[in-house]
């Protein structure tokens, strides 16, 4: 499995929010403890992917050199 790829899905974060906020819905945790945990996750996620796009293109562009 490319886990470079992987984390730099947007579809990888959303299943992990999802799947991270059903667990925590089962665990009967108040709403606002959710929609923080939900936005960390989906924040975290924003962060990793635009870290790995930008990586891809400052290597792209030293191979060009």
């Amino acid at each position: 499995m490319d886990w470079k790829k992987k984390l730099g899905s947007r579809k990888f974060w959303s299943l992990l929010a999802v799947f991270v906020t059903a667990l925590l819905v089962m665990f009967n945790l108040d709403s606002v403890t959710i929609e923080k945990v939900t936005a960390m996750i989906t924040a975290g996620g924003a962060v990793v992917a635009y870290i790995l796009v930008e990586g891809n293109i400052d290597a792209k562009a030293v191979n060009k050199e």
